[in-house]
């Protein structure tokens, strides 16, 4: 689900990046395209010590498994 176009699928580049006062941002494109939209839910909070990298393939994880995914809230947090 993005800010930008509601629900999107199919072949997609995710990028995930480091956002001042721990937070992260993910941009979603279709593969080979130019425009990249905002996963809904982004920025969002990174759990104490969890790395940018650890964010990201919950980020794929959540892309994968689809159902309209958001960005993952931090870890632990239970929603």
């Amino acid at each position: 689900m993005t800010e930008e176009v509601g629900c999107i699928t199919g072949e997609l580049t995710v990028v995930t990046t480091a956002f001042p006062k721990g937070q992260a941002w993910v941009a979603v494109q279709y593969r080979g395209a130019d425009e990249w939209y905002t996963l809904t839910g982004t920025p969002a909070p990174l759990t104490a010590g969890e790395s940018l990298a650890q964010y990201h393939q919950r980020v794929l994880d959540a892309v994968r498994a689809g159902g309209e995914a958001v960005a993952p809230p931090a870890a632990g947090t239970g929603q």
